[in-house]
């Protein structure tokens, strides 16, 4: 059974075997959210229409559209809507589906492929002469269980005839479902759960987001901070939704509020605790915002997906740095906003304690290291004479033979000293 939810938050459950595909999903509610890989693809199809009621198919060039076309499939009706042709097939899904290069036609695509969620659906496209938008789970033939959503999109050789249909699906594989379900569950548990104290935070002008934990109040300014709902389904980009609902509350409160700050940078936590555990998710998220992971600083996408790229950039890296020293302190979920409230010096100083945690331990100074090399040399003579009372001193000699020095005097520069002492413990 293929569990069906429209994207205007409705659910509309259908329930068929492999052979009955006639239940009508939702329709796409265009606008929800603009990163998501459908919502582009219908944004390409609307940019195509130039006033007609379908896009020319002369105007498609799917192999053309980095973004979504390795996802896409282009059915063509020109012979007959019974059994459509083939005539795009991108490489993504076409390796996802392991088809060869010998599929013609519908009636090639395997049943219970994921290309069949595409290609089971294009009679309601002509019934319905407008993008329909699905998103469904199926177990696929290698047993999987895979989460997909898609749009089918009608185009016209003359205008008025719909021959071609294109269709986009992006997917993703279930996490093992015990973790899933229970990271989830403390996330939302979290969200619902977190104290109301902070839906009247005080917010001050002078100094963004505090110097530090204690700094002082001086405007009255009242924000709303309700809690985002999550869905008892949420998926990863529900989550980050709700994550980036605290985002813009700091920006409603020009980044003046600690209390809007503090929750946001906890939603962006928990949000990362869930990556972690879908990777493969998370990898399709960063990939849609052109975001790419980075093994040395792995919070950095996290805190770009959730406050925008186009965040101050110092302060990106003091948010990373906070949900690192997270990571560091092993917190779990919903647990980043108490350490942020409690912690000395408050997201300064978490910064700070971050940053020290990450220095290399520090070198001894050179002249110290060089001085330990040199107690350990076996002396070559011993020569008494005024050389004031340092440990070290830098002597003047003159060659008086091919192995004879004379000692004339000893040169009393520290710095010179230094320098002598590193050169001679090499």
């Amino acid at each position: 059974m293929d569990s069906l939810r429209g994207f205007d938050g409705e659910e509309a459950i259908v329930d068929h075997d492999d052979s009955d595909h006639s239940g009508v999903e939702t329709p796409l509610a265009i606008g929800a959210d603009e990163r998501r890989m459908h919502v582009r693809a219908y944004n390409h199809w609307a940019s195509l229409l130039y006033g007609r009621a379908f896009p020319s198919i002369e105007d498609l060039e799917p192999d053309a559209v980095e973004d979504f076309g390795p996802h896409s499939v282009l059915l063509d009706f020109t012979a007959g809507a019974e059994a459509p042709a083939i005539a795009y097939l991108g490489h993504r899904l076409r390796r996802e589906c392991a088809l060869d290069e010998g599929i013609d036609s519908v009636a090639d695509v395997p049943s219970r492929s994921l290309l069949s969620r595409l290609t089971d659906h294009y009679l309601q496209i002509i019934a319905n002469r407008a993008p329909i938008g699905f998103e469904a789970e199926f177990i696929s033939q290698g047993g999987v269980n895979t989460l997909y959503r898609g749009i089918l999109m009608p185009y016209s050789s003359d205008g008025e005839t719909i021959d071609f249909i294109y269709g986009v699906i992006n997917w993703k594989e279930r996490a093992d479902p015990t973790l899933e379900a229970e990271l989830v569950l403390e996330v939302e548990q979290a969200i619902l759960s977190a104290p109301r104290a902070a839906e009247h935070a005080p917010v001050w002008p002078d100094e963004p987001l505090g110097a530090d934990a204690d700094g002082g109040i001086e405007d009255d300014e009242i924000l709303d901070l309700d809690m985002p709902v999550i869905d008892e389904d949420a998926g990863l980009a529900d989550l980050l939704d709700a994550a980036r609902q605290g985002a813009d509350a700091v920006r409603v409160a020009d980044g003046r509020s600690r209390a809007a700050l503090y929750r946001a940078l906890s939603l962006a936590y928990d949000f990362a605790l869930v990556a972690a555990a879908r990777p493969q998710e998370y990898a399709e998220l960063l990939q849609d915002s052109g975001l790419k992971a980075q093994d040395r600083a792995p919070m950095t996408p996290i805190v770009k997906l959730v406050f925008g790229i186009d965040y101050d950039k110092t302060r990106l890296t003091e948010f990373a740095a906070a949900l690192a020293h997270g990571r560091r302190a092993g917190l779990g979920v919903g647990e980043l906003r108490d350490l942020l409230e409690k912690f000395p010096g408050g997201l300064k100083g978490i910064v700070r304690a971050e940053r020290a945690a990450r220095a290399p331990a520090p070198r001894p100074p050179r002249d110290e290291a060089a001085a330990e090399q040199l107690r350990r040399m076996a002396p070559q003579a011993i020569v008494e004479l005024d050389s004031g009372d340092g440990e070290f001193v830098v002597l003047v000699a003159r060659r008086v033979s091919e192995r004879g020095l004379a000692v004339l005097g000893a040169v009393l520069d520290d710095a010179l000293v230094a320098r002598a002492m590193v050169k001679a413990a090499k």
